[in-house]
């Protein structure tokens, strides 16, 4: 099991830092993706099933598929077919593919072994809960007031001013 944990490690953190380095930005989320299902792996052995399901459904599902219609649609211009042609190269795909096999062999391993985590505690919602929202209350609220200085921070990066809109003709 100390086996799994290390390789979905080495797995979070190479594909993190593929995608901190990648230039194109579909490319750094799908390593991103990865990245997000690795550390769900690695909650699952720590004994965290409800976490690592929060992980997938949340982060690796809803957020990063938006992340991903969102650079999509702001790619709009005479170039966007070329570019979104060269992002469904199978060059694009094959790091990302392969560091998501490894982590599904982990998978299909602990479905097939599972006696090796009858050692761990699992951790319930409400545990969670009440771990949250009690001793950590402090670091959960300072990430919320971050959250929210990086939303108003995209705000202000990304919206135009009136004349620059008034001269495009887009008002």
């Amino acid at each position: 099991m100390n086996e799994i944990f290390y390789i979905s490690a080495v797995v979070a953190v190479l594909s993190t830092a593929l995608a901190v380095t990648r230039l194109n930005a579909v490319h750094a989320l799908l390593y991103f993706i990865v990245s997000l299902l690795a550390v769900a792996v690695i909650f699952f052995l720590l004994g965290a099933p409800f976490i690592a399901a929060l992980e997938v459904i949340i982060y690796a599902g809803a957020i990063m598929v938006l992340f991903v219609f969102v650079i999509m649609m702001l790619n709009l211009g005479p170039q966007a077919i070329q570019q979104e042609s060269q992002w469904l190269g199978l060059k694009a795909w094959a790091g990302p593919s392969l560091l998501a096999l490894v982590l599904a062999g982990e998978l299909i391993y602990l479905a097939a072994y599972a006696h090796g985590l009858s050692d761990v505690k699992t951790v319930g919602p409400k545990r969670v809960a009440i771990s949250l929202f009690g001793p950590y209350v402090i670091g959960i609220e300072l990430a919320s007031l971050l959250l929210l200085a990086g939303l108003v921070g995209a705000y202000h990066l990304g919206r135009r001013d009136k004349t620059e809109t008034e001269q495009r003709g887009e008002l």
